[in-house]
């Protein structure tokens, strides 16, 4: 009767074919290949004995790296990244971060030019601090049961300013 290798070893042998599949999977999975082959690794090891032997190693291997990647693309899409620090642009270069501080510049701009008690409670709204409607109220001096339908009105003024000054007709590429 031949020797036949442990599955552990065989499948070993298919290192070679395991990081082809992970490098054509992880893209897709928007994972590194390299943290997919980990994966199919570890997820080899976790199962010890238990399971029966592959038949087909090589299909085993590519299933397993298929359902690995299926794994990470669902974790990605449950997933919140925390890396960034709070209140920061979710931008990742200059450009982004010049993007998003003109667009918060813009809307200061046009909240400060609100009417009546709009641009002072817009400015709580968007504060830092988060604060809740109770100290918005306090702050403001006004009912915490009235802040809801100032906020709506307030903001349907500020959509409207804003949607008059994105609209506006510029030059259009005509000279003066």
């Amino acid at each position: 009767m031949p020797f036949v290798p442990p599955v552990r070893d065989r499948l070993y042998e298919l290192g070679p074919l395991l990081s082809a599949e992970a490098a054509a999977e992880a893209p897709g999975a928007g994972v590194d290949a390299a943290d997919l082959e980990q994966a199919v690794w570890v997820r080899l090891l976790e199962q010890g004995g238990r399971t029966p032997e592959p038949v087909e190693p090589a299909r085993w291997l590519r299933r397993a790296v298929r359902a690995e990647a299926r794994r990470a693309r669902r974790r990605a899409r449950r997933e919140i990244p925390y890396d960034r620090p709070q209140g920061s642009p979710a931008a990742s270069g200059p450009e982004d971060a010049l993007l998003h501080g003109e667009e918060n510049r813009v809307l200061r701009s046009a909240v400060a030019r609100l009417p009546g008690r709009c641009p002072e409670l817009m400015s709580a709204l968007l504060s830092p601090r988060d604060l809740t409607y109770r100290e918005i109220a306090g702050e403001l001096g006004i009912s915490q049961g009235s802040l809801g339908p100032v906020r709506s009105r307030c903001l349907g003024c500020l959509r409207r300013m804003l949607a008059a000054e994105v609209a506006a007709p510029g030059l259009w590429g005509k000279e003066r």
